[in-house]
Parts: C-alpha cells; structure tokens; sequence
C-alpha cells in the first residue's frame, strides 16, 4: 500500500480556490491556468465544495448550462471527504477507490484547507512499490498452490 505521507506529496503546493458565486467559466479558467483537474470551493477558510472538469462536463456541458450564469455551488459536490496531512496516501487512494472520484482535499488539524491529492500522485514510486507487492503476493500463492 502506498505509504508516502500525504504532507511530503503536497509539500510547496499552492491551494487553489475559487468562491461558491465564482462562475463556472471562471473556476475552468484558473483550472486551465494551473493546469489543474480540480479546485477546492472555500468560504471563511473551510471547505464547502469541490469543482471538478468532470463537473464541468457531466453537469455543465451535457446538462446544457450557461457557463458563464451557472455557478459552482450549482454544480460542485458539496462538502467533500477529505483528509488530513498526516495520513500515508493510501487512505487518501482508498477514499477515491470507494467513493468513485479522483481528488480529495487535504485539511490541516483545524479543518483548513492545505492542497488537494488525486489519483495521479500515486504514480511514480508506489506503483513501483505496488508492483512489488503484487508481484510477491503471486509468488507466494504460487508457491502455496
């Protein structure tokens, strides 16, 4: 399981945000700037929500809505899981695997928001490490068989 602490991923990470009046042409804007998949929607530096692009294509283009009049929190998910900072990204991929997204918000103690992690930041070294395990796992039920 990937073990890598999720406040070593996010480290020098700026939080994007945008406001819940923000229009949708706005929030995919700054996404496209920051090259980003998601944006966290924030009110009195807390969470209320989570814009994503697949919100902007399931919602927004196929729902057939004006970008520019819809806002997020027409079309964000609110109140999103999130995580905190302490925790090996393996939680982080576990919420994604259960609950069918690709992005969770990290928090610090005080339920701020810190960054984001997606499902991408599992590449790299723990697919190597996931690799490794799954490649001793058929070893050993080879070996039991």
């Amino acid at each position: 399981m990937p073990n890598r602490i999720i406040s070593n991923i996010i480290a020098g990470q700026t939080v994007v945000s945008a406001a819940k009046e923000h229009s949708v042409r706005s929030a995919c804007s700054l996404m496209a700037q920051k090259r980003i998949g998601a944006l966290l929607v924030v009110e009195s530096n807390r969470i209320v929500g989570i814009f994503t692009e697949r919100d902007a294509l399931n919602k927004v283009l196929a729902g057939n809505l004006d970008p520019d009049k819809t806002t997020l929190e027409q079309v964000m998910v609110a109140n999103p899981q999130t995580i905190r900072a302490d925790k090996p990204l393996g939680y982080a991929l576990q919420f994604m695997v259960d609950g069918g997204f690709r992005h969770v918000p990290v928090v610090d103690q005080s339920g701020a928001p810190v960054g984001m992690v997606s499902a991408r930041d599992a590449l790299g070294q723990d697919m190597v490490q996931l690799e490794r395990d799954l490649k001793f796992r058929e070893h050993l039920e080879e070996n039991i068989a």
